[in-house]
């Protein structure tokens, strides 16, 4: 891509921040606005992450963690550990059996729209960051419909809007007007956007968002501040009580992640599923999901990608948590391959995407290959399985699996 003089003027400063070090906020320190909730949930995790050590972990503890009818949080350090995955074979049929008890053949389908991709922050793993000199678009109304009706046709009844990370660009009142447009064309409205306060969310749930999704990236401080080098969400508590944000404002479910490949994968799966365990034995009515996603690569840096995790280390971490929270859904995304999500969801996934563009403005050409007169914007990272939601429905039904668009009814 060519770099105009803005792109450059971008690079020239983002050269400059990365020299000056105090130019950097303190990670820890809330910025003007950010609402500070009283939760102890915090301290709770990551005093649970730093005294975790993997490596003390035996063969006779995964064995006995295997044997528990109910898993501890000790049995979640064993199952996450290095020697638990000479035990792959047993945790996976032991995965299955909770997922079947729980979700029986049911795999949900959903899809993600993203609406801007303009962002305030140097996340420097992201294809958003706001040094990176990519197509920048923000839909109009028009065109945010016109997107919603071509999903909406293709069978979809359940969307993930998503932004970047940029109040001025994509506000509140903009995100809540998407949640309203949704409701016309699909019956579960998610939401993956920046962190806001209580009564934002509260807002939004108004407007008809009915979940809210946040990538923590990583629960590691010291990693989290080497990778996130400016903007609002260098600030890792505020975004780490995002859900509990989100419940105490009447969302009826969120979801926790990590972004497997950013800092040490075991600790920070093992902290991913004890901020989701802690929020349901808090909110016990909240639905709970996790996320397992993987680095992949960007545009303008292809080289980033998942070097510390392969498939069998992800899959390991996804019956770890399905034997954990064994009522939580799994999402595995397009991140992953095809025929990976055609076998985890034999064993502990509950739900993946379908017809998916982490772009903008692009579903009329990806869905019918028509030419569209919306001016596209640049994806956020590159998928590695985009088969269309019809597709997957057959694919998964012909792995013995029921999907399931939707089976939530407002009364």
């Amino acid at each position: 891509m060519k770099k105009t003089n803005s792109s450059l003027e971008n690079l020239s400063k983002k050269h400059r921040l990365e020299m000056d070090p105090t130019c950097r906020k303190d990670p820890m320190q809330y910025m003007s606005g950010m609402e500070q909730i009283q939760s102890n949930i915090c301290s709770k995790v990551l005093a649970q992450m730093d005294s975790y050590n993997p490596l003390i972990y035996s063969a006779q503890d995964v064995q006995n963690a295997l044997n528990h009818e109910t898993c501890t949080i000790e049995d979640l350090k064993a199952l996450l550990s290095p020697v638990a995955g000479s035990f792959l074979e047993q945790m996976a049929q032991k995965a299955k059996e909770k997922t079947s008890q729980y979700f029986g053949n049911n795999v949900y389908l959903f899809t993600p729209l993203y609406i801007a991709n303009h962002c305030e922050n140097y996340c420097t793993y992201c294809g958003f960051n706001c040094y990176n000199p990519i197509n920048r678009i923000k839909l109009t109304t028009e065109q945010i419909k016109h997107e919603m009706e071509i999903i909406s046709n293709s069978g979809i009844e359940e969307v993930l809007i998503l932004t970047g990370e940029n109040r001025a660009r994509s506000n509140v009142e903009y995100i809540g007007n998407a949640c309203k447009l949704a409701k016309n064309y699909f019956r579960s409205v998610g939401l993956e956007i920046y962190p806001v306060n209580t009564e934002e969310y509260r807002y939004l749930h108004e407007c008809g968002a009915d979940y809210v999704t946040v990538f923590q990236e990583t629960y590691d401080i010291h990693s989290y501040e080497k990778y996130h080098l400016f903007g609002h969400k260098r600030v890792w508590p505020y975004r780490f009580d995002a859900q509990e944000r989100a419940l105490m404002a009447g969302m009826r479910g969120v979801a926790f992640s990590a972004l497997f490949g950013l800092s040490d994968f075991r600790k920070d799966a093992l902290a991913t599923a004890l901020h989701a365990y802690f929020i349901q034995k808090k909110y016990p009515h909240a639905e709970i999901s996790l996320s397992c996603p993987r680095l992949r690569p960007i545009i303008n840096n292809s080289q980033i990608g998942s070097s510390n995790i392969g498939e069998k280390e992800l899959c390991q971490i996804i019956c770890a948590y399905r034997i954990f929270l064994p009522f939580a859904g799994i999402t595995v995304s397009s991140r992953e391959s095809e025929r990976f999500r055609n076998g985890i969801v034999k064993i502990g996934a509950t739900k993946v995407s379908a017809g998916v563009s982490t772009g903008i403005g692009d579903h009329e050409q990806k869905y019918t290959g028509k030419t569209s007169s919306t001016k596209q914007g640049d994806e956020q990272f590159t998928i590695n399985d985009d088969r269309s939601l019809d597709k997957m429905q057959k694919d998964l039904v012909q792995n013995g699996l029921q999907p399931v668009l939707n089976d939530y009814l407002y009364v």
